[in-house]
């Protein structure tokens, strides 16, 4: 099924979601330019502002070194949507590349990529992964990670496009393509990956959150980059520092509330995406709509017709 591109934005749940992930990235874009040469603040360096409450001059106050916590948070907001999005683009092509042939070739092919698929499911990520980027920590920075998270996070998006496609490929359409004499190749990319597009937008959603979280998680615990200003390392050095104990909520509680509405959005989108594609939701949602509409419209019938009117009859 094609899913017109009008339909998503018509979806409030999307319009919503789209709007807070474009403004993550419009500060992602200009913010670090505009709070350092605008606004005059510094992510890095010490002063004498040290522990500083929000106010007219830091915003959202400074950390115990005198760095000012707004231009960390948006100096962060870069480095870490930039790892998420590389981690889960690269998790993602992998998916799609090994859903699509797995499902569409079948036999020895697909009993192959399934068996390096389990064995990427039933490895201990979070582990792996530590150890992964603890190894290549000095060695790429925050792009060593990013591809370590996105090449041990490809497996379950792999499977579910391979049932997806194991459904499409007995389809009237593709076996017309394939009847007309269109290669392989054409019919994976023009007839069965459209028809993925929704599933590989709501996974790809999922993947930079996961991949945000898990970026943020290690650098929190120290095992990531922790010369460079993410919403990871900021909670690292809070915690460290003993923010919480100092009544230092300005310091933690930005990042925090930062992923939290990051993964607020990414649901949104994915929300908006399901009452698009699944009839059933459709169905409801329109059905809900109606009766909205028939309640409005008797009600309106009752104010017109007045007391007096609706006794006589």
């Amino acid at each position: 099924m094609r899913v017109p591109g009008w339909l998503l934005p018509a979806n409030t749940k999307a319009r919503v979601g789209v709007a807070i992930l474009a403004c993550y990235v419009v500060v992602a874009v200009i913010g670090p330019w505009f709070v350092e040469s605008v606004l005059g603040l510094h992510a890095t360096g010490i002063s004498n502002d040290a522990l500083l409450p929000p106010s007219g001059a830091h915003p959202l106050g400074t950390t115990q070194e005198g760095q000012d916590v707004l231009a960390q948070l948006v100096v962060g907001t870069r480095s870490s949507l930039l790892v998420g999005v590389v981690a889960a683009a690269i998790s993602t092509v992998l998916s799609v590349l090994i859903g699509l042939a797995a499902g569409y070739y079948g036999g020895f092919f697909d009993s192959t990529l399934n068996a390096v698929t389990n064995v990427f499911l039933v490895l201990p990520g979070l582990p792996l992964v530590i150890v992964l980027a603890g190894y290549l920590r000095g060695s790429g920075g925050p792009m060593a990670v990013a591809l370590v998270i996105g090449l041990t996070g490809w497996a379950w998006g792999a499977r579910t496009k391979r049932a997806q496609v194991l459904s499409l490929r007995n389809r009237d359409f593709v076996l017309n393509a394939r009847l007309l004499g269109e290669s392989d190749i054409r019919i994976m990319v023009r007839e069965i990956l459209p028809n993925l597009a929704p599933l590989i937008s709501s996974t790809l959603m999922l993947a930079v959150v996961g991949s945000i979280l898990a970026v943020s998680g290690l650098d929190f615990i120290g095992i990531g980059n922790i010369d460079s200003v993410t919403w990871g390392t900021m909670l690292y050095f809070a915690q460290s520092r003993q923010a919480i104990a100092s009544g230092a909520w300005w310091w933690y509680i930005p990042p925090g509330l930062a992923i939290t509405v990051l993964g607020a959005a990414a649901a949104l989108v994915n929300f908006g995406i399901d009452e698009v594609v699944n009839p059933r939701l459709r169905v409801a949602r329109r059905g809900r709509s109606r009766r909205s509409k028939n309640a409005v419209g008797a009600a309106a019938v009752r104010t017109a017709v007045g007391p007096d009117e609706r006794q006589a009859s």
